[in-house]
């Protein structure tokens, strides 16, 4: 669905941890000498979308934006979201899904997990009444079992995407 349709107070979610594809690419390269247990995250999406958007109760309406995170990741996806609604971000990063193994090479490489692509995770943005039974949805998935709420839609700071960090600063 559009970008154009987030509005503030809904909130966002993830469908999964982040990152994770573009993190195995960089290591099947080669370029870095590290070894690390990291796979793809490419999955189907269509089951747990598709009961996802059962569990709105009807009220599919109420789910605002779905995309995919492919390209410049779930960070990427939420800039164009912001622009093409006018609306602010608000995102924490305690709340990220990131598998520990992807925090560890993003760190010693100096990535964001937020920039990396992930194969097989949406973005949803959605009212917050449905958000829960979305997220209990996506969860009986084996693919989405680590979907997340990680932050808000505001009318605050249009066009942008605030990250609230672990240490309590606002970038």
């Amino acid at each position: 669905t559009s970008g154009a349709f987030a509005r503030p107070g809904d909130d966002i979610l993830v469908s999964g941890d982040i990152g994770r594809h573009g993190a195995a690419i960089l290591l099947a390269r080669g370029d870095y000498g590290i070894d690390a247990d990291i796979t793809s995250d490419c999955a189907p999406l269509a089951a747990p979308i598709l009961h996802m958007l059962r569990a709105t109760g009807g009220r599919c309406a109420d789910v605002h934006t779905i995309r995919d995170a492919t390209r410049g990741g779930v960070g990427t996806v939420l800039h164009e979201i912001a622009e093409e609604s006018h609306v602010g971000i608000e995102i924490n990063e305690p709340d990220l899904p990131v598998d520990p193994a992807v925090a560890g090479l993003t760190g010693l490489l100096g990535l964001s997990p937020l920039y990396l692509a992930c194969e097989g995770r949406v973005v949803i943005i959605c009212r917050p009444e449905v958000a829960n039974g979305i997220l209990h949805a996506l969860q009986q998935h084996d693919d989405t079992k680590g979907a997340k709420r990680i932050g808000i839609v505001t009318a605050t700071h249009p066009d942008r995407v605030m990250l609230q960090t672990e240490i309590g600063t606002q970038v």
